[in-house]
C-alpha cells in the first residue's frame, strides 16, 4: 500500500458538484493498494498517517502528530500512485489492485485510521473527484508499505 501525506490548512472533495468530505486542518492522504495488500500493509500505513510527527509544537519544531495537534484526515482513493512511468509517456497502473480487492483495502484504512482516535472524512471510490486543498509547508511524506521509499 502506498500514500501521499500533506499537511494542510484545510481541503475537500467534491463529487458530481456536491461535497463529500472535508477538513478543516490536518492531513490529506492519498492512498492506493497493490493486489497483493493484506491487513499489515493496511495497518501499517494507517499507524504511520496517524503517528507522523510533522505538526509544529510551540517552539515551531514539527514534534506533533495530526490528533495531537487538533486535526483530522481527508483520505482519498487514488489508484495513480502505482503508476509507472519509467518507459513511454503513457503510463502503466498495472501495478495497482483493481476496484474488488482496493475499495475494501481504502475502507479498512480509513477504519485503522479512525481507531487511532482520528476523524476521517473521504471521498467516493472510483469516483472523478475534484479535491482542493491549502498545503501547509508544504509538507508532502511518501509512505509505501513495503518501505520500497
Amino acid at each position: 500500500m502506498r500514500a501521499t501525506v500533506q499537511r494542510v490548512q484545510s481541503a475537500k472533495v467534491v463529487v458530481d458538484d456536491s461535497t463529500v468530505g472535508r477538513i478543516d486542518g490536518g492531513l490529506l492522504v492519498y492512498a492506493a493498494a497493490a493486489p497483493d495488500d493484506g491487513a499489515e500493509d493496511v495497518d501499517y500505513i494507517a499507524d504511520k498517517v496517524a503517528h507522523l510527527r510533522i505538526f509544529n509544537d510551540q517552539a515551531h519544531k514539527m514534534n506533533l502528530d495530526v490528533g495531537r495537534a487538533g486535526g483530522a484526515v481527508l483520505l482519498i482513493s487514488a489508484f495513480a500512485l502505482y503508476a509507472d512511468a519509467r518507459r513511454g509517456r503513457r503510463p502503466s497502473f498495472e501495478s495497482a489492485a483493481r476496484g474488488d480487492i482496493a475499495e475494501p483495502l481504502i475502507e479498512q484504512l480509513a477504519d485503522g485510521i479512525r481507531r487511532h482516535g482520528l476523524t476521517v472524512a473521504t471521498g467516493r471510490f472510483a469516483a472523478t473527484m475534484q479535491v482542493e486543498s491549502v498545503n501547509d509547508g508544504p509538507i508532502c511524506i511518501l509512505l509505501d508499505s513495503r518501505r520500497g521509499f
